[in-house]
């Protein structure tokens, strides 16, 4: 199961009410790159694709497929703000672990 905080959320949520065309969530996905091998990608979607986990909240649904669920169950993202920016983090116990920018990681 992947876990928003509610912040997390809400920031999801504003970004895609503020989108000129329509869409049903998110799609959080796993690619290879990054410094330790693997990244986080996540993008407005409209609708579903074969074989997509969904995940449905009361405002979004969360779109994952099947080989990025293996690498992100259990994982909560949340939006993060500092005096250096803003973004979303994820803390994932699949994790070995991850670059000194937090933006990718290795298992």
């Amino acid at each position: 199961m992947i876990n928003l905080t509610e912040k997390a959320a809400e920031q999801v949520k504003q970004f895609i009410s503020g989108q000129q065309e329509s869409y049903e969530g998110i799609r959080l996905s796993v690619h290879a790159g990054g410094c330790s091998g693997f990244e986080y990608k996540m993008q407005l979607e409209r609708t579903e694709r074969d074989g997509d986990q969904i995940i449905k909240s009361s405002d979004f649904n969360i779109y994952i497929d099947e080989q990025s669920l293996i690498y992100l169950s259990g994982t909560e993202i949340d939006f993060v703000e500092s005096s250096t920016g803003a973004g979303f983090e994820f803390k994932n116990p699949n994790s070995k672990g991850s670059c000194g920018c937090g933006e990718s990681f290795s298992v």
